[in-house]
C-alpha cells in the first residue's frame, strides 16, 4: 500500500512539469492562442454550432465563436467567423449578408482579435503589430491558413490590418480603411484609388507614374432616386390630427392643404399614413474589370450603367415599418388599442352620462384629465353622420366575403360611421366616446320625433340578424319611421278625401248586376289567383292584401325562446305567438272572398294541407273541385278552424296593425338611452375592428396573393377573439382585454403590409412585376419576425429587399 502511494505522488509530481521553454509572457500568450485555435480546428463548424456558436443578425450563414485571452494586464477577445453554407460568398455580389472583411477581401473563414475596451480597436501601432504577429505565429504552429485581422484606428473608420499564411514562403497582408468624412478629391475618383492601391506595394522601387500595373477589381455605382420622404409633412399631419381632436376645424383644413401619397387610398378619409418606401437605390455592378493605368481607370469611371453585368434594386424603407414600438404613428391599429383601453374603463359606470359628467362620479379613474373635443368638432361630426347626403349608400360596398363572420355592421351604415368617428374623436378616450354617444342618441331621437328618415339606414326590408344589436335597433327604428310617415300620409289623404263626393253615374251598364255586387262586396283584394274557384260558389278566388309579419331584433327572438323554455311546450307556444298573424290573414281573406269557406283559405294559404282526389278530378274545369283537408287540418279541435270561426271579415287596411311602429320605435330609443357603457363599448369594438378591416381590404395593391391570404386569415382571427367579447363575459380582471390587445398587434402587422403593398403598387404601375418581387421578398423576411422589433437594424442594407437582374 505504501508503494502504491509513492507511485501516485511521483505521478502527480510529473504532471506538474513546467515547460520552461516558454520563457516570456508573450510566448505564453501565443501558446494560449494556439490552444484555442487547435480546439476550433478540431471541432469544425458542425460541433461549434452544437456548442452554441452565435449567428450574426445580418446573415443567415455566418456564425462566430469567441474566447477571452489575457496578456500584459489587458484582456483580448478573439473571434472566429465561419460560414455553414457550401456556397462561397462572392465579392462581385456585394451581398449585404457578408461581413465587411468578407466583402473587402473575399475571405470566408477568418479570425479577429481585439481589445476588450470601450472602442474595441487597437489605437497603438506597436500593440497592433504585436497582436497580429502573435496570431500569425499561433496559426503557423497549427498549420492553419485562416487569415487574422486586428481592428485599428478610430472605430468609425472600420479599419483593419491583417495577415494570412499562404502555406508557402509567401505571406499575404491586408489593410482596410474607410474615409467617411473630408475625403480628398483625388480619392473620389477611380484614378486616385488606382494610384493609392499601387502605392501600397512597398517592395517595388519602380516609378509608378511611368510604369503600368495590371489591377483586377470589382466596381459598383449606386444611384438613388429622389426621396419619397414625407417626414416633414408627417409632422404637420400628426400635429393637425392632434389639433383636430382638441381645437376645432382649423386643423382639418391644415392637414388637407398638402397632397399626400395615399390621398386615393381608402383609409385617407380617416388618417394619412407615412409612406413606407422612402426611395430606391439602383446599384450597377461590374464583377470582373481590369486596368493597367490610371488613364484607363478614369475612362471606366464614366462607364454607362447599361454596360454593367448586374443590377441590384434596393428600396429604402422607413424604420417604422419593422419597428414594433407604438410611438406616435397614427393608424387604425393605434386607435383600436385606445378603444380597447376605453372598453376596460367602461366597466366603471352604469350609464354613459356618468362619463360625460365625471365630476359627479366617485371613481378616481373617471375623473381623469382626458380632453374632450370642443362643440365645434362635435357639431362637425354629427353633421357628417346625419345631415350630409340623402342618397342611400351601397351597403355591400367594401364587404369581404368573410366580413359577416364578425358581428358588426355594413361599412357604409350609420353605426359603423359612428364607430369610425369614435376612433378619432378626442383620441378615442372613454369620455369623448360617451360625449359623442349621448349626442348621437339625441340626434336619433330628433329624427324619430320629427319623422325624419335615419341617414345611412335602409327604411325597409327585414332586420339583418347577422349584424350587431345596435345596428339591428337602428334598422328597426328606420323602418318604424318609414311606417310612421306612411301612416301620417294615409291619415292626411283620408282627411282630404272627406271633402270630395264621388258619385257613381252607373256607366258600367255592360256588367251584370251580380258582377257589380260581387265587386262591391270584395275588399282588400290584390287580384285573382289564376283560375282557382271558390268551393261553395262559382266565383274566382282572390288573394288579399295582408299585413307584414312583425319585425324582431335578435334580443326579441331570444326573449321568445326564453318564454318557450319557460312554458315547456314550444309547439303550442309558437302557435299562440303566431295566432295574431294567422287571424289577420284570415280576416283579410274573408274580406277579399265573402263567400269563402275554411277549405278555400287552406287551398290558398297552405296548399300542402289540401289533398286532391285524382280519381274524381278528371278535368280542371269540373266544379266544384274534388279534394279534402289533410289529417292535420281535419282533426277535431283544430286551432286553425277555431281561429277561422272567430276572425271577422276585415281588409288589412282596417285591421289593428300587427306591428306598432310607435311602440317599437320608443322601445328602440329606450334601449339606446339606457344601454350600459360596457355593452355599448363591446359592440363598438367589434364593429370598429370589422370596419377597419373592411376599409383596408379595399386597397388597390395589384396581384399580391400574400395580401389576399392575409385578409382571408385576418377575419377568422378577429371573429374567434371577438366572439368571446360578444358573450358579455367581460370583467375587470378578464383575459379578454389582453386577447384584444394581442389582436391589435396582429392587425398592426396586416396594416403595415397593406401600406407597403399600396405604396409599391403606385410606384410600379408600369412594372408590376417589380412590385410583386419586392413585396414578396419583404414578406418572406417580415413574416418570421412578426411581433418582434429589430432595434438598431440598418434598414437601408437589409438583404430581403435586394432584387438581382
Amino acid at each position: 500500500m505504501e508503494n502504491a502511494g509513492d507511485d501516485e505522488a511521483q505521478e502527480e509530481e510529473l504532471e506538474r512539469f513546467d515547460d520552461f521553454t516558454l520563457a516570456s509572457s508573450w510566448e505564453r500568450f501565443i501558446s494560449e492562442i494556439e490552444g484555442v485555435c487547435r480546439l476550433w480546428l478540431a471541432d469544425g463548424p458542425k460541433h461549434l454550432l452544437e456548442k452554441g456558436a452565435v449567428c450574426l443578425g445580418f446573415s443567415k450563414n455566418l456564425y462566430k465563436v469567441k474566447s477571452v485571452l489575457k496578456y500584459a494586464m489587458k484582456s483580448y477577445c478573439m473571434e472566429y467567423y465561419f460560414e455553414t453554407s457550401n456556397e462561397n460568398g462572392k465579392v462581385m455580389d456585394w451581398n449585404c449578408s457578408l461581413h465587411d472583411l468578407q466583402l473587402a477581401f473575399g475571405v470566408k473563414d477568418f479570425l479577429v482579435i481585439s481589445p476588450q475596451s470601450a472602442s474595441g480597436v487597437v489605437l497603438d501601432a506597436p500593440e497592433a503589430s504585436k497582436l497580429l504577429s502573435s496570431v500569425a505565429i499561433a496559426l503557423s504552429n497549427c498549420s492553419s491558413l485562416w487569415p487574422a485581422f486586428v481592428p485599428v484606428h478610430d472605430p468609425s473608420r472600420k479599419a483593419y490590418i491583417g495577415i494570412q499564411n499562404m502555406g508557402t514562403v509567401f505571406t499575404r497582408r491586408f489593410e482596410a480603411d474607410r474615409i467617411a468624412r473630408q475625403v480628398p478629391v483625388k480619392l473620389m475618383h477611380l484614378e486616385g484609388l488606382y494610384e493609392l492601391f499601387v502605392s501600397k506595394f512597398g517592395f517595388s522601387i519602380l516609378d509608378f507614374s511611368v510604369h503600368s500595373f495590371r489591377v483586377q477589381f470589382t466596381m459598383k455605382l449606386t444611384y438613388r432616386t429622389q426621396s419619397y420622404d414625407y417626414d416633414d409633412d408627417d409632422d404637420n399631419i400628426h400635429g393637425a390630427d392632434e389639433i383636430h381632436t382638441e381645437s376645432g376645424e382649423v386643423s382639418e383644413v391644415a392637414s388637407r392643404n398638402k397632397t399626400q401619397w395615399d390621398d386615393d387610398c381608402p383609409w385617407s378619409e380617416w388618417y394619412s399614413a407615412e409612406d413606407p418606401v422612402k426611395g430606391f437605390e439602383l446599384t450597377s455592378i461590374w464583377s470582373e474589370k481590369a486596368a493597367e493605368s490610371s488613364v484607363e481607370m478614369a475612362e471606366l469611371e464614366n462607364a454607362s450603367p447599361h454596360e454593367a453585368e448586374k443590377w441590384l434594386l434596393l428600396p429604402v424603407l422607413s424604420p417604422n415599418l419593422l419597428d414594433d414600438a407604438k410611438g406616435d404613428k397614427i393608424s387604425f391599429a393605434s386607435q383600436l388599442r385606445l378603444l380597447v383601453d376605453a372598453l376596460y374603463m367602461s366597466l366603471e359606470a352604469q350609464f354613459m352620462e356618468d362619463f360625460v359628467a365625471a365630476e359627479n362620479s366617485g371613481s378616481e379613474n373617471m375623473k381623469s384629465t382626458a380632453v374632450t373635443p370642443p362643440h365645434t368638432v362635435l357639431d362637425r361630426v354629427l353633421k357628417d353622420l346625419f345631415h350630409e347626403g340623402d342618397k342611400l349608400p351601397n351597403f355591400s360596398k367594401g364587404e369581404h366575403k368573410n366580413s359577416r363572420s364578425v358581428k358588426g355592421a355594413p361599412l357604409e351604415s350609420l353605426f359603423v360611421q359612428f364607430c369610425l368617428h369614435s376612433l378619432w374623436f378626442g383620441n378615442c378616450n372613454i369620455h369623448a366616446i360617451a360625449m359623442l354617444w349621448v349626442e348621437f342618441v339625441r340626434e336619433v331621437r330628433w329624427c324619430w320625433e320629427e319623422s325624419q328618415q335615419l341617414p345611412k339606414m335602409p327604411p325597409n326590408g327585414s332586420i339583418d340578424l347577422s349584424t350587431c344589436l345596435i345596428n339591428q335597433k337602428l334598422q328597426m327604428l328606420a323602418i318604424c319611421i318609414e311606417k310612421k310617415c306612411q301612416s301620417e300620409e294615409e291619415y292626411q289623404d283620408c282627411v282630404e278625401s272627406k271633402d270630395i263626393n264621388i258619385e257613381d253615374d252607373g256607366g258600367g251598364g255592360e256588367y251584370s248586376s251580380d258582377m257589380h255586387d260581387e265587386k262591391d262586396d270584395r275588399e282588400g283584394s290584390s287580384g285573382e289567383v289564376g283560375s282557382t274557384m271558390l268551393l261553395k260558389s262559382y266565383k274566382k278566388l282572390h288573394a288579399p292584401f295582408t299585413q307584414d309579419a312583425p319585425l324582431m331584433t335578435e334580443d326579441m327572438h331570444e326573449e321568445r325562446l326564453r318564454a318557450v323554455e319557460a312554458l315547456g311546450d314550444s309547439f303550442s307556444f309558437s302557435g299562440q305567438l303566431e295566432r295574431d298573424v294567422l287571424s289577420s290573414d284570415m280576416s283579410a281573406f274573408k274580406a277579399a272572398n265573402p263567400d269563402a269557406v275554411f277549405e278555400d283559405f287552406i287551398r290558398w294559404h297552405s296548399p300542402g294541407d289540401w289533398v286532391h282526389d285524382e280519381d274524381l278530378q278528371t278535368s280542371k274545369d269540373v266544379w266544384p273541385p274534388q279534394g279534402q283537408l289533410s289529417d292535420r287540418m281535419s282533426g277535431h279541435g283544430n286551432s286553425w278552424r277555431q281561429i277561422w270561426s272567430k276572425a271577422a271579415a276585415l281588409p288589412a287596411s282596417e285591421q289593428k296593425p300587427l306591428f306598432d311602429p310607435n311602440r317599437e320605435g320608443e322601445k328602440v330609443l329606450h334601449y339606446l338611452e339606457t344601454l350600459r357603457p360596457n355593452q355599448l363599448l363591446e359592440q363598438i369594438v367589434c364593429t370598429a375592428f370589422r370596419a377597419s378591416a373592411d376599409t383596408l381590404q379595399q386597397t388597390t395593391f395589384g396581384d399580391l396573393k400574400q395580401m389576399a391570404t392575409k385578409f382571408e386569415q385576418l377575419y377568422p382571427t378577429m371573429a374567434s377573439t371577438l366572439k368571446r367579447l360578444q358573450a358579455n363575459h367581460l370583467t375587470m380582471d378578464s383575459e379578454i382585454i389582453e386577447d384584444l390587445r394581442r389582436l391589435c398587434a396582429v392587425f398592426e402587422h396586416v396594416e403595415k403590409l397593406v401600406t407597403l403593398a399600396a405604396s409599391l403598387h403606385r410606384k410600379f404601375l408600369q412594372a408590376p412585376r417589380l412590385s410583386v418581387a419586392i413585396f414578396t421578398d419583404f414578406y418572406k423576411f417580415y413574416l418570421p419576425r412578426t411581433g418582434t422589433g429589430l432595434p438598431g437594424a440598418d434598414f437601408n442594407m437589409v438583404s430581403f429587399s435586394i432584387l438581382y437582374f
